[in-house]
């Protein structure tokens, strides 16, 4: 529990909003979760490229709830986890869903990334030289609807 409070700390500074007591992170993003969609290790110069993953979006946790100056409704647990390995100019994660999505990812090193509306209504975001480890991905719903069908997108071309 106090491991989740350091992260849901880190995300605040991160995205500048107030710092949540412990009892307050329960429902909100957990990185520890057993993700719904399964998980992937990926290796720089995968192929094919993109991987795509069919996923379910949406959530009932409010993302201003959990300290995140960001909108949307994400689960609690991740959706999805990528182990990704190797050495990259750049890695993108997005979201292809006809639904307006939303995506926070947890990166290797605590850091919490949102995006929202990259490419119309779908988000994405791109690392610039990405580091070895375990990204936790959320995708949500910017309304809070449920039960969306969608794809997840990793690739390391421009997108």
């Amino acid at each position: 529990m106090l491991r989740q409070f350091v992260r849901a700390a880190v995300a605040a500074i991160v995205v500048g909003a107030p710092v949540l007591t412990a009892t307050q992170v329960v429902a909100c993003p957990d990185w520890q979760g057993q993700p719904y969609f399964g998980q992937i290790e990926l290796y720089a110069g995968f192929q094919p490229d993109p991987y795509v993953r069919n996923i379910t979006m949406g959530g009932t946790q409010r993302l201003e709830n959990c300290g995140f100056n960001a909108a949307g409704f994400v689960t609690s647990r991740p959706d999805f986890d990528l182990y990704w390995r190797g050495s990259s100019s750049q890695l993108t994660i997005a979201v292809e869903a006809n639904a307006d999505a939303v995506l926070l990812v947890n990166a290797p090193d605590g850091s919490w990334f949102y995006s929202d509306d990259y490419r119309g209504t779908n988000p994405a975001i791109t690392f610039q030289n990405p580091q070895e480890g375990l990204y936790d991905i959320w995708i949500g719903s910017y309304d809070g609807s449920r039960r969306n069908p969608g794809r997840l997108v990793f690739t390391e071309y421009n997108y």
